[in-house]
């Protein structure tokens, strides 16, 4: 496992009913699995009302009103200190694969970034689409999964003015995240392409396509199969 692991989790309150656990202070695939698996077990635990996941922390909020705080914190502590590391680095991930249409009618930063990084624009997809993506944490709206690690040679800065609206299903990077804005929102991430997909299924007990700890690939298609699959030109 991670040398930079901190197992069993470092423990702060940040108020009487939420705790923050802290499992490292530097981002990695095995940190995400840890937090994963920790995330999965305290979900249904007895007076624990969310749990919410980040890149090496995870925050658990509590019912005080009707809860024994200390008995909820020697939960936790007791359950993180049984869980088998070695088990948790080898457990199957789900991967993700969303379809994206890289076009400049659905793209509109796709130029911007290739000149930036001294790419072609065929050169900036295939890096985007060639690497195995981690969801590190959700977030922003629902749905929205913050993807790592983009590559190096095509990372660039968010925006210096950002978008009022952005419209649902575009695939942006920004510095060494990717993302899919599974709904139409403000933002400043620069724009490649867009996605047919919906992130969110309000019917689904999981609601979000994407989870904490799942892998994602991104897949080029044609514009015409990118309509054909119920994808929208409009909003940009």
């Amino acid at each position: 496992m991670d040398d930079a692991l901190i197992f069993p989790p470092n423990v702060d309150m940040v108020s009487d009913h939420a705790c923050l656990l802290t499992f490292s202070h530097t981002i990695s695939n095995e940190v995400a699995d840890v937090i994963a698996a920790v995330s999965k077990a305290l979900r249904d635990s007895l007076g624990i009302i969310d749990v919410v996941p980040s890149y090496t922390t995870l925050l658990v909020v509590f019912d005080t009103d009707h809860f024994d705080r200390f008995k909820i914190l020697k939960h936790i502590h007791d359950m993180t200190a049984f869980i088998d590391l070695e088990k948790v680095s080898q457990q199957a991930r789900k991967e993700v694969e969303i379809p994206v249409y890289y076009g400049s009618d659905v793209g509109p930063d796709l130029e911007d970034v290739a000149a930036h990084c001294g790419l072609s624009t065929n050169e900036v997809i295939q890096l985007h689409c060639a690497t195995r993506y981690r969801a590190y944490a959700i977030g922003f709206s629902p749905g929205f999964a913050f993807l790592g690690n983009v590559p190096e040679a095509i990372r660039m800065p968010r925006k210096t003015t950002p978008r009022l609206k952005v419209p649902q299903g575009s695939v942006a990077i920004a510095e060494q995240q990717t993302a899919v804005y599974p709904s139409v929102s403000p933002g400043g991430w620069q724009i490649l392409g867009r996605t047919p997909v919906s992130l969110v299924d309000w019917e689904s007990d999981s609601l979000a396509l994407i989870q904490v700890g799942d892998t994602v690939r991104f897949k080029p298609i044609s514009r015409e199969d990118f309509l054909a699959q119920g994808g929208q030109l409009d909003g940009v």
